[in-house]
């Protein structure tokens, strides 16, 4: 899976990874569900230093569709939410 990460570039993350990635995607959910701005940040932190830590970064001159597009570590409520789709932010 590739997966872009917004002002960082892309990784490309091993299958064995999905279901963490989902896990971590449901909690950043969550919080967004109970309007916690604070879990909301560390659940995406969490998110983002598992793609980063298990992801090989895709190199830049190398042009793949991205699977999933998650924000950058400062983004707020509104632009996570913008960027949601039916199952979240990592596809699965």
């Amino acid at each position: 899976m590739i997966v872009r990460i917004m002002g960082e570039g892309q990784f490309e993350v091993p299958d064995s990874l999905g279901d963490r990635l989902n896990e971590l995607d449901n909690a950043v959910l969550a919080a967004l569900d109970t309007a916690d701005r604070a879990d909301f940040k560390v659940s995406l932190a969490a998110l983002l230093a598992a793609v980063r830590a298990g992801g090989t970064p895709v190199a830049d001159d190398v042009l793949v569709p991205s699977d999933a597009t998650l924000p950058f570590e400062d983004a707020t409520v509104d632009e996570v939410k913008a960027l949601l789709h039916d199952d979240g932010l990592i596809p699965g």
